[in-house]
């Protein structure tokens, strides 16, 4: 018997969760505090020394569907060590998913693995779960980009939403740069000169910004970027924090400045040419939001995301708000100045997960409001999570007594 096949209690056994982001994915059971596993989203097929992105939007729905299928696989008999036909699966997704990826996604799991039922939710409304409130603005700081979403009365404000393409990807390709430039390379034949180096592997790159580099705080921030955009260099640069040496194998050390350790996140509240940046994100979102929601909304921040996870970043965050709430876009517009983050009772990158682990819990409510694998296969559609055309929770349970041809199709195969 696999290990976890007795995790189910009385007749129907917990739920699969699974957090499908675009660089690591989080898979546990329904009812637990955290996921089983974390592992990136990625394949490794034989021949090819890179790894795949399984979350990838710009390739055919053919090679997406075999990336899928051999990654699910791989969450299923390498990690979870169920079987799929034997649990509902509550898939948590963001609101910018394409519909191309999220319907291929399903035909993974109804036609190829044969699970009972699939959830849709969306992470930012799970994450709120994790609290116990019902209104929330939800800022997902990922790794592709930075989404931020109103939920007012477990609700999503979808006319709402703000996003910036800034998060893990952009704080990396950065890093990369900086480190080629500046940073110096100590070997046993001697020491090499900076912009000589050769690549440097993302999840390096990864791990240095993870055990290195850090948020500053305001005043120290705000000096920094002076010092950056300053062209005729009159501005000072605030005293860098102390060098450090990453060896990054048994002969190499990478000589990291300290520079590039402070300076490297300030790209997150630098301001573009349209005023744009993680903090202006908030206050947008609360301007388009109606006027009797914003001061419950800008009293219930939560930030959610791996990025969201680097030293300094929340105390940074708020104080930025504060600072631009000043400022006549928003003061004249915005009728609360009150901003307050709430603690989260996880990791910020797994708090949308355990908002989903609690939902899956709820056999009554995960029961209504999945899609069964019988409606999936009559009609060939998911419907949307958002869309008010789909049809009542009762029609997809609909009990039959005899099952259509389609359905005789499906079965005889199955046997």
């Amino acid at each position: 018997m696999p290990l976890f096949e007795g995790l189910g209690s009385g007749g129907e056994k917990t739920a699969v969760v699974i957090d499908l982001g675009a660089a690591y994915t989080k898979c546990g059971f329904a009812g637990e505090t955290g996921p089983r596993f974390i592992i990136p989203s990625e394949i490794r097929k034989p021949g090819q020394q890179q790894a795949i992105k399984v979350v990838q939007y710009n390739i055919n729905t053919e090679e997406l569907y075999l990336n899928l299928r051999e990654f699910i696989h791989m969450l299923y008999f390498r990690h979870l060590l169920v079987n799929p036909r034997d649990r509902r699966v509550v898939i948590i997704e963001s609101i910018l998913c394409p519909s191309h990826f999220r319907e291929t996604l399903t035909k993974v799991f109804f036609k190829q693995f044969e699970v009972p039922s699939v959830l849709f939710s969306p992470s930012h409304l799970m994450s709120v779960m994790t609290l116990g409130i019902n209104s929330a603005l939800v800022m997902d700081c990922g790794y592709t980009e930075t989404l931020v979403l109103p939920v007012y009365e477990c609700t999503p404000i979808l006319p709402a939403w703000e996003a910036l393409p800034l998060g893990g990807k952009a704080i990396h390709k950065e890093l990369d740069g900086l480190l080629m430039e500046l940073s110096t390379l100590n070997t046993s034949s001697g020491q090499s000169e900076p912009g000589v180096m050769g690549t440097i592997p993302e999840d390096i790159v990864e791990d240095i910004k993870a055990r290195t580099c850090f948020v500053s705080d305001l005043q120290r921030g705000l000096k920094i970027q002076e010092a950056k955009f300053n062209l005729e260099g009159t501005a000072e640069r605030p005293a860098a924090p102390p060098d450090v040496d990453y060896p990054l194998d048994g002969e190499k050390i990478l000589h990291i400045k300290g520079s590039i350790r402070d300076s490297v996140m300030e790209m997150l509240f630098e301001q573009d040419n349209e005023e744009k940046s993680v903090a202006s994100l908030i206050l947008d979102a609360l301007v388009k939001c109606p006027i009797d929601t914003r001061k419950v909304l800008s009293e219930n921040l939560v930030v959610i995301g791996g990025t969201a996870m680097l030293p300094g970043f929340q105390h940074r965050l708020l104080a930025e708000i504060r600072l631009l709430v000043e400022r006549p876009k928003y003061c004249d517009v915005l009728a609360t100045k009150s901003f307050r983050l709430h603690t989260l009772p996880v990791k910020p990158n797994c708090a949308a997960w355990l908002g989903g682990a609690i939902f899956g819990a709820l056999q009554d409510v995960l029961g209504s409001r999945s899609v069964s694998r019988d409606y999936y296969m009559q009609t060939g559609r998911i419907p949307d999570w958002c869309c008010l055309s789909t049809p009542i929770p009762e029609s997809v349970y609909e009990t039959r007594k005899t099952p259509p041809p389609l359905m005789k199709r499906a079965f005889s195969t199955e046997k």
